[in-house]
């Protein structure tokens, strides 16, 4: 009976270095858990791009939601927080994220590393309206320039966000490359179909300098003459673009599909003569089954709308 006793008593000696080992191994899990690798991104267009980019290796943090305006939008206290907290921070830049660029500053001055894709993507400026001269942040209606930016995020994250697979996340970028590649071949046949004399582009604000360098369009103007949503028209505005629309023969006027075209309808009974308004996806995603969840789906779309506009008549 007393050994019995002896066998069925275990020494605290003995069980306390099992639940350290145990208590160690829990720990350690969750501490893994909590600092999964986090990519926090600003606007859902560089969103889709990032994802694209990151796969599986990291945790993607889209902040803008679809549908919303870049110019305009905002971020919530615990959003704020997770800027500062992220590996990598990517914004668009060059003023877009109006709303939110005082975070992305309180983010890189607490040490989170930033990436402002549109300041290293070879930046063009506003050509007219009220901001000629300044930086144009729409870089991504040129898929040449959106392919350059995917080198760049997988790059950055490659070099920040540690415990990615860099093989992995350079395999995603080569692949998504390929698709961009692809996207900017079959952007430049279609357009190839429109005659010189109807590449000419009225749009709500100015968004498509850089799709109209690229393809060989010339941008007659825009019915907000700036390169923001949060400016407006002035009657001479609309008077001076009128003169404009008439002068250059324009057959359609492309409204964003997240705004109301009642200025672009203002504008088509102003100018006097018959033209559509045709709605594009020009500054945001769209939820899913909406038509431009993704960024592929987005310029495909535009890309039919705008051919279609301009040689339907």
């Amino acid at each position: 009976m007393t050994a019995t006793r002896r066998a069925g008593n275990v020494s605290p000696l003995l069980v306390l270095p099992l639940l350290l080992c145990l208590l160690a191994a829990v720990t350690g899990c969750t501490a893994q858990q909590q600092h999964r690798p986090s990519v926090v991104v600003t606007t859902n267009i560089l969103g889709d791009l990032t994802r694209n980019v990151v796969g599986d290796e990291a945790e993607v943090t889209v902040l803008m939601q679809p549908g919303a305006d870049p110019h305009s939008f905002g971020v919530s206290a615990p959003q704020a927080a997770a800027m500062e907290q992220a590996d990598l921070l990517v914004h668009n830049g060059l003023g877009l994220e109006e709303n939110v660029l005082r975070h992305v500053e309180a983010a890189r001055d607490s040490g989170v590393p930033t990436l402002a894709v549109g300041e290293s993507v070879d930046p063009m400026t506003y050509t007219g309206g009220e901001s000629a001269g300044q930086p144009d942040p729409h870089f991504w209606t040129d898929p040449v320039r959106v392919r350059e930016a995917v080198r760049l995020l997988s790059d950055r994250v490659v070099r920040h966000v540690e415990g990615v697979d860099a093989a992995a996340v350079e395999k995603n970028a080569e692949r998504y490359g390929e698709e961009l590649d692809g996207l900017h071949d079959a952007m430049r046949d279609a357009f190839g179909s429109v005659p010189a004399d109807r590449r000419r582009l009225v749009t709500n604000h100015h968004v498509f300098g850089y799709l109209a360098d690229r393809y060989g369009f010339r941008v007659v103007g825009a019915v907000i003459p700036s390169g923001t949503t949060l400016a407006s028209p002035s009657a001479s505005d609309l008077d001076s673009l009128a003169t404009a629309v008439k002068k250059a023969g324009v057959r359609a006027i492309f409204a964003d599909s997240s705004q109301p075209d009642r200025l672009a309808q203002v504008l088509k009974r102003e100018s006097g003569i018959d033209v559509d308004v045709v709605p594009l996806f020009s500054e945001s995603l769209t939820p899913k089954g909406q038509g431009a969840a993704t960024y592929l789906q987005m310029m495909r779309a535009n890309t039919e709308a705008i051919t279609e506009g301009l040689t339907s008549r």
